[in-house]
């Protein structure tokens, strides 16, 4: 069987990571990269690809990359305000894509995208890690079945050293990340919450505070969804250490999580005594090897257009509601 052809599209840091996973892979090529200069895209080869061979092709064009390299797939790791245009562009040209979070930037982009999937039939997966975790999806399980009865409450954190980090970086200009911490890394906690949930979200309040820059690096998010949980999220990206953690309150249990990638959890019963062993099972993945799972028929994709279309409405309510002092509603 030939192998699945994989470009990337955007060779920052973050595409290093689904490369060393591609690599590994026996069902992949990965055939070429793009970016703005080809100096970008040959540092990248170095760093994630050593001894990788053959030497994928090199591109400054994603049109001609998608002509000429011929790939199935690829790999979208750019800034956050282009994936919507890049997105399409990768759908109108056949392929199948891993995209990085956040999906895109608002509601309607993402509505856009999930159309175009449903035209062309194609896998589109977003780049989360909790999805990918036995932990998370055990959780979403218990969910679903009612396990713990009704879910009534969730209850999270995430704190980083954004705001020194990404200083004089892209991802402090709005025109180009769409949002700040909230939207970069704060965007896993959120999608943790959003995926376990599976809810529409009916109301949000939002306080944020930029710290002096053109972005949010902190913010308290109130959410109410169209099920009735009620949540509370706090992202941090002012702080020198990283830390991560989510409760899910039940009438009948809790768990208690890692919302950053599902590394442990917690599990508490309706006696309120912990569950020492709650039968998980499966073993962690990484995005990219669900992407190719998902292409080869092996497995279903665990994110899909759906769930950044929630994070989106979710996401700009948050920034209205932050804008306007007032509880906002997705505008969908």
């Amino acid at each position: 069987m030939s192998k699945l052809r994989v470009a990337f599209l955007g060779c920052g840091g973050i595409a290093g990571k689904h490369a060393r996973s591609l690599k590994k892979n026996d069902d992949v090529e990965i055939v070429a990269g793009c970016d703005v200069s080809t100096e970008q895209v040959g540092k990248f080869f170095e760093r994630a690809l050593e001894g990788y061979g053959p030497t994928p092709a090199v591109f400054t064009d994603a049109a001609k990359m998608y002509t000429e390299g011929r790939p199935d797939a690829v790999v979208i790791c750019t800034p956050h305000t282009l994936h919507h245009e890049q997105g399409m562009q990768a759908l109108d040209a056949g392929l199948h894509v891993l995209m990085e979070k956040p999906m895109v930037t608002s509601a309607a982009h993402g509505r856009d995208i999930k159309k175009k999937v449903d035209e062309t039939g194609k896998v589109f997966v977003i780049g989360y890690n909790t999805p990918c975790s036995p932990n998370f999806k055990y959780l979403r399980d218990r969910i679903r079945e009612g396990t713990f009865g009704r879910l009534e409450l969730v209850s999270g954190y995430l704190s980083q050293n954004w705001k020194r980090l990404t200083a004089g970086k892209w991802r402090q200009d709005p025109s180009l990340s769409g949002g700040g911490q909230a939207y970069d890394s704060g965007a896993h906690l959120m999608n943790s919450l959003c995926w376990s949930v599976e809810s529409d979200v009916e109301e949000v309040f939002a306080f944020v505070d930029n710290h002096g820059t053109p972005v949010d690096i902190n913010s308290v998010t109130s959410v109410r969804f169209a099920s009735g949980v009620m949540a509370n999220i706090t992202v941090s990206g002012n702080s020198p250490g990283n830390g991560s953690y989510m409760v899910f309150v039940f009438d009948g249990g809790r768990v208690e999580i890692d919302g950053w990638g599902g590394g442990w959890i917690k599990v508490f019963g309706p006696d309120g005594k912990r569950i020492e062993e709650p039968g998980i099972e499966g073993e962690a993945m990484a995005p990219a090897d669900n992407f190719v799972d998902a292409i080869l028929g092996r497995d279903e994709p665990r994110t899909s257009p759906q769930n950044g279309i929630v994070q989106s409405d979710l996401m700009d309510a948050i920034y209205e509601s932050a804008k306007t002092g007032k509880p906002a509603r997705p505008r969908s």
